[in-house]
């Protein structure tokens, strides 16, 4: 055995984005911003880009999406750069990415497998482990059309029925549809139980805060600046995929349950929207919404648009609330790199910051309270002497705003979430409970 390791050879990518300029001009993200995130996105799973470009689509060939010049012009850059693998940020046809690979000479990769491939090499939990391997079954599926040759090979009958048997794409389609069926049974127990959870969180019960946005927004660090945990954030596309919650006490005393989510990306594949649909849950449980943005991004507004589509979707889909922008405050993160705070323009609802500096997260504090205060009910509860306890659990749960004593008890007029009422109401029915006049 050598006393050294033989290092293996990097895998070398060329990145194409196939551009087009059509549709409505709102819709139409900056070439150079889309290129510059199809990079980051491959070079995330480890492979050195040593090509990238922006090809203008004049019009989409349906055997190779790009043109026959195109094609050519590529496979000699391929061949030039010694590239392994080349990844086309658009959606192929089975049959396109089969041509394309025959003309390259080498792998090619869409988009949608692009972003399967990050999930899957991200995913750490049981949950997002098993999201992964169904939206990777689906796209599987998806790809069984005459891709493979030896798909079409009969397989004979069974027992004394005989017959010509199935095709192995046929077995091939009937196994992934067996097992997508198992993944999804055992994602809707996973799903069950973290519902265990969310029941067992409202006993307690804390205010939900979720942080939601594009992904490399700087989600995780603003989760590890307010709370002092050590999630996963570093200078990456979907650093986090699975939901983390932790414990925040507010500098008002208030406290609350923070929850980091998946980033949102734009042309997300269906088969993830439809797998990853229990990491937003907790979005739509929330009690307030903080969409994190990167507003030092050159295509901020875009991205923007892209998450608000996702949760507007999620409003159709019945997941969420339509009434969820009432209770959502943007974050516009990465001031340091525009100027700093004062150099961001104000903006209704909207509050900016630094998560690396600490810059503006008094003022997020200050304006997060504001939101938790504006959704609490006030009323006023009658308390006898002998209510001590009952006396001290508003204390604890509310925010108690005044006190009238008298001879037999005492009058309080306290402020507390519409789960708290119902709990006190629960544990002293006895107690007049009326909204404070």
């Amino acid at each position: 055995m050598s006393g050294f390791e033989t290092k293996k050879p990097a895998t070398r990518a060329a990145v194409i984005l196939p551009w087009e300029k059509s549709g409505p001009q709102e819709e139409i993200r900056a070439a150079d911003a889309r290129l510059e995130e199809a990079v980051g996105l491959t070079a995330s799973i480890g492979l050195v880009v040593v090509r990238q470009a922006a090809i203008l689509l004049r019009a989409r060939r349906p055997s190779t999406l790009l043109g026959s010049g195109q094609v050519e012009q590529l496979a000699e850059a391929v061949k030039l750069d010694n590239v392994d693998v080349v990844v086309i940020d658009a959606r192929l046809s089975p049959g396109q990415q089969r041509n394309l690979e025959k003309a390259l000479g080498c792998k090619v990769v869409d988009r949608t497998g692009l972003i399967l491939d990050i999930f899957g090499a991200r995913a750490a939990t049981r949950e997002g482990v098993l999201q992964v391997e169904l939206a990777h079954l689906e796209y599987q599926r998806s790809r069984l059309v005459r891709l493979w040759t030896h798909l079409e090979r009969q397989r004979g009958g069974f027992g004394f029925l005989g017959g010509p048997g199935e095709t192995q794409m046929e077995a091939d389609r009937r196994m992934l549809a067996e097992r997508i069926g198992k993944i999804k049974k055992e994602l809707e127990q996973v799903r069950r139980t973290r519902g265990l959870h969310r029941e067992s969180r409202k006993r307690v019960p804390f205010p939900v805060v979720a942080l939601v946005g594009y992904t490399n927004a700087g989600k995780s660090t603003l989760f590890n600046a307010l709370t002092g945990a050590s999630v996963h954030a570093q200078d990456q596309l979907f650093a986090t995929l699975d939901p983390t919650m932790r414990g925040l006490r507010l500098p008002s005393g208030r406290n609350v349950i923070l929850s980091d989510t998946v980033g949102f990306i734009s042309e997300l594949p269906t088969e993830l929207i439809a797998a990853f649909r229990a990491t937003l849950e907790e979005v739509a449980q929330a009690d307030v919404i903080l969409h994190v943005r990167d507003i030092s991004h050159p295509d901020s507004a875009a991205q923007r648009a892209d998450v608000l589509n996702v949760l507007d979707g999620m409003v159709r889909d019945g997941m969420l609330d339509a009434h969820w922008s009432d209770r959502t405050i943007e974050v516009l993160n990465k001031a340091d790199l525009v100027g700093g705070v004062e150099a961001v323009p104000k903006r209704e609802n909207a509050v900016a910051i630094s998560a690396i500096t600490g810059e503006g997260l008094p003022d997020l504090f200050e304006i997060l309270d504001q939101y938790l205060t504006r959704s609490m009910k006030s009323v006023e509860v009658r308390l006898a002497v002998t209510d001590g306890a009952a006396l001290a659990w508003l204390y604890q749960h509310g925010e108690v705003v005044g006190r009238t004593d008298r001879e037999d008890g005492m009058d309080v007029q306290v402020r507390l979430f519409s789960a708290d009422l119902e709990r006190f109401e629960l544990l002293h029915p006895d107690r007049v409970v009326q909204p404070e006049a």
